[in-house]
């Protein structure tokens, strides 16, 4: 039993210290086979321990100020990612400096985390909080990995805000044919190419040159620095993409696939370069076709959807788009209205009877699907 004032006690052979410092109570072994002065000493060098760390005398873990693990992000970002996700970053970064901005990283705790995501969801931000949180998940891995920041990411295990997976959208055939009439060159052949390859138009297309184009081969390559992954792919090109290619090597000068010829009319000054509006110029012909809900990348989720229509395999689908994971074609392979109209009737197609019961109890002849669905009708 401890004597009162010293919370010095011996348990069996063992001299043991229980004591209380700023609320927090403190149970320590003393050591075996000693004097109860000798206890009492090593007692109160452990008291002087415990209040050292309280009053911050002992070793601080290495923290950082948000906005400077901002900036050491973004310059991460800047030397490692492609200018368009470095944009993205920026602009994520600002927006968490508004709410984040002013203090440590250790002073962000999952608390404050939760109540920034129920703000930006309160704001209809559903998916941009994901990415939000994503870069700070990474920003916090990064600090600890440069030894900036020692401490626990509060973002690890954080649960995102549920996602939808997006509306269903591709082009029919008729959506297409409306969509090229209203298209001029070259953003038609850019339509063209964007449905026969599966390309990003705007990061890929729009980036190739004709050192990219094997016409032996028949494949246009895609190089790291433009392809989304990071990784570089080769594409095959079917016949119509193929002619597309030969049509535009033939009738385009410089080093581009995509070019667009600029200057006056009348002056005679016309020039070529790089096509850098694909995006506008596709978001007006949509609108002369009357096309809602159709954006570039919708001319991705066509290409996917024709090939799963078409009985081509997942597996094959993917190396096709470059994506990573098999979940990832599926969210871009949808199947139109008439395809799984056409699934289910294989089933009557592939019948070659169907069998009734009478009121009698005894089976019916085999009789033909048509027929005998047109007796059970009436």
């Amino acid at each position: 039993m401890a004597r009162k004032g010293d919370a010095v006690f011996k348990r069996g052979s063992v001299w043991r210290l229980d004591c209380r410092i700023n609320g927090q109570r403190y149970q320590l072994s003393l050591g075996k086979g000693i004097t109860r002065t000798r206890a009492k000493e090593i007692a109160a060098l452990k008291r002087a321990a415990i209040l050292g760390g309280e009053a911050g005398i002992a070793k601080r873990k290495r923290d950082i100020s948000f906005e400077k693990a901002s900036e050491e992000f973004l310059s991460w970002a800047k030397a490692n990612k492609r200018p368009k996700t470095f944009r993205g970053y920026e602009s994520i970064m600002s927006r968490l400096k508004e709410y984040f901005g002013g203090k440590k990283l250790s002073e962000i705790h999952p608390f404050l985390i939760e109540k920034y995501k129920q703000k930006r969801l309160s704001e209809g931000a559903k998916v941009g909080v994901n990415r939000e949180l994503s870069r700070l998940r990474t920003l916090y891995n990064l600090c600890i990995r440069w030894k900036k920041y020692e401490g626990e990411n509060p973002v690890k295990r954080f649960q995102m805000a549920p996602e939808s997976r997006g509306r269903i959208r591709f082009l029919t055939e008729d959506e297409e044919t409306a969509l090229l009439n209203q298209a001029k060159e070259p953003l038609r052949s850019a339509v063209l190419i964007g449905v026969n390859t599966g390309l990003r138009m705007q990061s890929e297309g729009m980036t190739l040159t004709w050192d990219n184009v094997d016409f032996s081969q028949k494949s246009v390559t895609v190089e790291d620095h433009f392809a989304k992954n990071g990784e570089t792919r080769t594409v095959p090109l079917n016949s119509i993409a193929l002619e597309i290619l030969k049509q535009l090597k033939a009738t385009t000068p410089g080093p581009w696939v995509f070019m667009t010829n600029k200057g006056s009319k009348r002056r005679q000054d016309k020039y070529w370069e790089q096509y850098k509006s694909f995006r506008t110029a596709f978001e007006n012909a949509c609108k002369r076709a009357n096309l809602s809900d159709v954006t570039p990348h919708v001319l991705r989720h066509t290409f996917a959807s024709r090939l799963v229509m078409a009985g081509v395999d997942l597996r094959t689908v993917q190396e096709l788009g470059g994506w990573k994971s098999l979940n990832m074609v599926q969210r871009y392979a949808h199947l139109s209205r008439e395809h799984k109209q056409n699934a289910v009737e294989l089933l009557a197609n592939n019948s070659t009877s169907l069998f009734t019961t009478p009121a009698s109890g005894a089976p019916t002849e085999k009789t033909s699907n048509l027929k005998a669905v047109n007796e059970m009708g009436r």
